[in-house]
């Protein structure tokens, strides 16, 4: 056999095995580069329509005074959910450094396994306490509370009657869920009943709702929510995160401020905002409820146990809140000195007592180019827009802290006044 016949017999398959595998590439680089163009047109299409959200990067702290990666000097920052000032709180930060030394960085680990530390039976022992509920259950997020909830406390049989301004967390939970869906209008009363009375034939029924409201700082009208659940036979859910550590008296939440703790049935909240801002959620409620949920509850079955400095810091908020309402108690002032101000400026506040305070601009551009104008003026706000609101109301959320004080909060609406006018908002 000569040289050349000797090649060709030897090459012949392996053009087989060549050409399908160069093919096959070619068909693998097609398909990423049509996803990439996908990609792409989605985030040209977000960068067009003034709502693409950029990430500011913060060199020190949370704070209400913070340092910001570009610009020069001290800035005040308002619009972090630090609404007790305690995410740098010396006693906070302090037990937070006590955990790590004693307890590690990490549980490597999912509770039921070998996740569960003393410290988080103490603090589900506490926020229990704190929210006079039977029991409490510990998420690595609130966002887990809401995803875990849901589909383990309703079948087929049930129902659950959301308004259609809960938070994404809520919306999402409730997807997951196999019970029957209603959704009523914002704080409708009237609609709530509605829907009520076409769910009847449900086993059980769940009226869900935020305690405050995130994007407006409006707050659920509990009573009337209670009272219709009462007459209907349902169950009452409220999620606080906007809210614990500073609504009401002893700043228990808004079923605390509008009197009706023995009348809501379940309470998620989170860890992640009043409560140190580091991390964390989790669930209260009667005991046989957090039992099953510890047994069937995805997110908690299926993450992580929260570190143990989260824990320590966490459990050292709740007790500087059971030990004193002081802090609490200083927000109503400062709120109000806000909104005040604001309103006589001729700016549209929306909201009504709350520390989250939205500056209504509507325009997605134009809400984004004054927050841009208000950082070059030493004060951190964002501007809000779709699809974290609806089309048409974007927004510049303001945060009032307990931290701030009276001149911060005049610097900040000094601020807005001489960019609102710069923009023609005001005159």
């Amino acid at each position: 056999m000569s040289l050349r016949t000797a090649v060709r017999l030897f090459s012949a398959p392996l053009r087989s095995v060549v050409q399908p595998c160069a093919a096959n590439a070619k068909r693998k680089y097609a398909a990423v580069a049509q996803a990439l163009s996908v990609l792409e047109n989605e985030l040209d299409t977000i960068r067009a329509a003034g709502t693409w959200k950029g990430e500011r990067v913060i060199t020190s702290k949370q704070g209400p005074h913070i340092y910001v990666d570009g610009s020069r000097g001290d800035i005040l920052n308002f619009c972090a959910n630090n609404y007790l000032g305690l995410s740098s709180h010396p006693e906070v930060v302090k037990a937070g450094v006590d955990a790590l030394q004693k307890y590690g960085a990490g549980l490597s680990s999912v509770r039921f396994i070998c996740g569960t530390q003393s410290i988080h039976k103490t603090l589900e022992e506490k926020l229990a306490q704190f929210h006079e509920r039977e029991d409490c259950i510990l998420y690595a997020s609130c966002f887990d509370a809401n995803a875990g909830l849901f589909e383990v406390l309703l079948g087929p049989d049930d129902a659950v009657l959301s308004d259609e301004l809960n938070h994404a967390s809520i919306i999402d939970g409730i997807r997951l869920c196999r019970a029957k869906r209603f959704r009523y209008k914002h704080m409708d009363l009237n609609d709530l009943e509605e829907k009520l009375k076409e769910s009847q034939s449900s086993r059980l029924r769940l009226v869900v709702t935020d305690g405050v409201f995130s994007m407006d700082g409006d707050v659920a009208p509990l009573q009337g929510i209670c009272d219709l659940a009462e007459q209907y036979g349902a169950l009452v859910f409220i999620d606080e995160c906007h809210a614990t550590g500073f609504m009401g008296p002893r700043g228990r939440g808004t079923d605390e401020l509008l009197g009706v703790m023995n009348r809501v049935h379940i309470v998620n909240s989170t860890l992640g905002k009043a409560l140190g801002g580091a991390a964390g959620g989790y669930t209260v409620g009667p005991k046989a409820l957090i039992e099953l949920l510890r047994q069937r509850s995805r997110p908690y079955l299926f993450s992580n146990s929260l570190p143990p400095p989260v824990v320590g810091c966490a459990t050292r908020a709740v007790e500087l809140l059971m030990a004193s309402n002081e802090i609490a108690q200083s927000m109503a002032a400062k709120t109000m000195r806000f909104r005040n101000n604001m309103t006589q400026a001729g700016f549209t506040i929306s909201g009504t007592a709350h520390p989250i305070c939205p500056v209504m601009l509507g325009d997605a551009r134009l809400a984004s180019l004054m927050a841009d104008d208000m950082l070059k003026l030493g004060v951190y706000v964002i501007g809000f827009s779709y699809p974290v609101v609806p089309k048409g109301k974007a927004r510049i959320r303001v945060q009032i802290s307990a931290a701030h004080t009276d001149q911060d909060i005049d610097r900040a609406v000094d601020a807005f006044i001489q960019t609102g006018r710069k923009h023609g908002v005001i005159s």
